[in-house]
């Protein structure tokens, strides 16, 4: 039996790791899936949650069922704060003594070592454990490095060690908290229970018991807790947790609406067409804990090189503490020095610093409305050279609008538009919604009739008029203004309004690019993104108009789905790589292809949250420059944090040379190199759209 829990305390990689031997080892386990980054577990075996809390004990990891809300102590009640504190007084009360008498003062020496035990009796035992079983982790290196400390008479230095690597651990789990909050965040969005009318009774009800096809009923203020489509009622609702809106969308009957998102004007009746798992929110959390839980190309190297590391650091503290020993004869300094190595040797800081800046970035994107399912989509996303659109959809609104409107002598372009809208009013042509959607009241008509290929007729307030072709009106001898033809070579559809008598204007319809669209392609550009590509199933002529506002120059058009395809792929040879973005359905092939594939509307869409790495959730363009922004700057921390991490060791080991390398120097090496990466990646909350 599967089942999935949530965890508290977990802020170690090498604990995570360590929890999760431990579980493989409980009897009735079958299989293991510890995410870290979400700190989440997944156990397939008839095991308890005291016998999972048993496994975790040496680090005090709560574990909490899924659905069951995490409660998070404040950060001064923990344990870990409280014992750190009575440390630090012993620690002060030792110095104090020592300074007025000496540092071998038996009373010094007893405040040391309680400090020694307050701040660090979990991280001995531990680490006492591991060396009977002979693995060397970080706990271990310092149980080792503290204990020799003693032997040799360094207490007050012991106890200070002991004293910054207590306050590194809760400064650590701190961190890997805010780190992991917009998750927790996003977890917390959606009600647990909602009002349903069911059998002509009203019952608030747990979500988990709602059925597809409930009716639920939502006050104004109140969280919908289910996706749903409307089914009565108006009202404006924020879907900013969702699709990173920041303006609420108005929704009326027949609309969708998300779990998770706010219900801000009026009450609505909504009827119930996911369940609680299946709900767009759910698929989000779910999608984006799996992304944190999948290793980055850079992760990958770091947990490579952290397996030769460590025992390469304890070869070299024992060569430190024994070889200038025997030349040099001066034990105690060159055992010292050798404990020292192992204290600033221990791989804490170089193996977070790449899983905490994966974590804070696809989180922070997941609230601004981008959903990136994975470490190494985002790594790409901050190396691509090239952006290829689909057009419809994409770089375009994705339905036809009216453009232009032309009106003769006698008439003006509302009436040219009204006598238009009132003949399309019985059309079933896509163009005609186009044309009526922009007219609230029309003529009443009789006689309509639709000519195939040509267009449609009817007697407007006695008159015959015809809305058709610009070569069905030079049918009937009138000359078309030039500039109508223009609209015509332009890409639009281009339909004339005439008379038997007469011509009496034209109305354009395309499909309207998106306002943002010449500015997210300039920003691109500004970027340094080398080209931007249109590839598109539609007309040439079209296509290239519409590419000649929006500012791309590279145009493929009349592709077929697998054309597309191939075109993404002599992209990728071209430029190395490339993202595509498209709508997610008919655009599979090319973004499967493609170095990095966007999907518009992830938002109520699941091809497009299946298909693509990375989903913007509310269709909106503008997402894209801050989605590659957030990777390049993702890119730059990660190697960042990998030389602070390595940089500060390697100075500080610089300094067995001429002997400086101290107890003190080692832990603040350490717990600076930790501390500076985490620090450095929580900098990634920060970017915004």
């Amino acid at each position: 039996m599967q089942k999935t829990y949530r965890l508290e305390n977990l802020s170690c990689t090498s604990c995570a790791a360590k929890f999760e031997k431990n579980i493989r080892s409980l009897p009735e386990t079958k299989d293991v899936i510890l995410n870290f980054g979400a700190s989440k577990l997944t156990v397939d075996g008839n095991v308890s949650i005291e016998e999972l809390e048993k496994a975790g004990a040496f680090d005090h990891i709560r574990v909490y069922p899924e659905r069951e809300k995490v409660v998070h102590m404040p950060f001064y009640k923990r344990r870990q704060t409280i014992e750190t504190a009575i440390s630090l007084i012993l620690l002060i009360v030792g110095i104090a003594i020592s300074f007025r008498t000496s540092e071998t003062d038996p009373a010094a020496i007893a405040l040391f070592a309680g400090s020694m035990l307050v701040g660090g009796y979990h991280m001995f035992g531990t680490g006492l454990r591991n060396l009977v079983k002979m693995q060397f982790d970080m706990k271990t290196l310092m149980t080792i490095a503290i204990i020799g400390a003693a032997i040799i008479g360094e207490w007050r230095e012991g106890a200070v060690v002991v004293f910054l690597f207590a306050i590194s651990e809760v400064l650590e789990t701190f961190s890997m908290n805010k780190a992991r909050q917009s998750i927790r965040g996003l977890m917390d969005l959606a009600p647990a229970r909602a009002l349903i009318q069911r059998g002509g009774e009203l019952i608030e009800m747990d979500t988990e018991d709602i059925r597809i096809g409930d009716v639920m009923i939502v006050k104004p203020g109140q969280k919908i807790a289910m996706d749903g489509n409307v089914l009565r009622g108006e009202s404006s609702v924020n879907q900013a947790a969702i699709t990173g809106e920041s303006i609420p969308a108005s929704k009326e009957a027949g609309d969708e609406v998300f779990a998770g998102t706010m219900n801000e004007e009026g009450a609505l009746e909504i009827t119930v067409t996911k369940r609680v798992e299946d709900t767009t929110i759910a698929k989000i959390i779910h999608l984006v804990e799996e992304a944190q839980a999948e290793k980055a190309p850079s992760q990958k190297f770091v947990d490579q090189f952290a397996k030769y590391y460590t025992p390469a650091i304890i070869a070299i503290a024992f060569f430190v503490a024994l070889v200038p020993g025997f030349v040099t004869g001066d034990w105690q300094l060159w055992v010292y020095q050798g404990l020292a190595v192992l204290v600033v040797g221990c791989p804490c800081a170089l193996v977070v610093s790449t899983p905490v800046a994966i974590v804070t970035a696809i989180g922070n994107a997941a609230r601004q409305g981008v959903l990136i399912k994975g470490g190494i989509h985002l790594e790409e996303t901050g190396r691509i050279k090239a952006v290829a659109f689909d057009k419809t959809g994409t770089l375009t609104k994705g339905y036809p609008e009216v453009t232009d409107v032309y009106a003769q002598e006698g008439y003006n372009k509302d009436e040219v538009l009204k006598i238009a809208a009132s003949v399309e009013a019985m059309s079933q042509h896509p163009l005609a919604r186009a044309i009526t959607v922009r007219v609230p009241e029309v003529y009443s008509i009789t006689a309509f009739k639709s000519v195939t290929g040509k267009g449609v007729t009817a007697v407007v307030n006695g008159m015959p008029v015809y809305v058709g072709s610009l070569g069905w009106a030079a049918e009937f001898g009138f000359a078309v203004p030039q500039a109508y033809e223009k609209l015509q070579e332009s890409g639009k559809s281009v339909v004339a309004v005439f008379s038997d008598m007469e011509l009496i204007g034209s109305v354009a319809v395309a499909d309207a690019i998106r306002p943002e669209s010449p500015a997210i392609i300039q920003a691109l550009k500004d970027m340094g993104i080398e080209e931007t590509i249109m590839l598109t199933g539609d007309h040439p002529v079209t296509a290239q108009a519409i590419a000649g506002q929006i500012g791309v120059t590279d145009v493929r058009a009349g592709l077929m789905p697998e054309e597309k395809l191939v075109a993404v792929k002599e992209l990728q040879g071209i430029y190395g790589r490339v993202a595509m973005v498209g709508d997610g359905i008919n655009d599979a092939p090319a973004l499967a292809a493609s170095s990095v594939g966007i999907a518009m509307g992830g938002a109520g869409t699941d091809a497009a949250l299946e298909t693509a790495d990375i989903a913007l959730m509310a269709d909106d363009l503008e997402k894209l420059p801050y989605t590659i922004r957030l990777s390049r700057k993702t890119l730059r921390i990660i190697k960042e944090n990998i030389i602070f991490a390595l940089g500060l060791k390697i100075i500080a080991l610089l300094l067995i040379i001429p002997g400086w390398l101290t107890l003190w120097i080692a832990i603040f090496a350490d717990m600076g190199a930790t501390l500076l990466v985490i620090l450095n990646a929580l900098r990634l909350v920060k970017i915004q759209k």
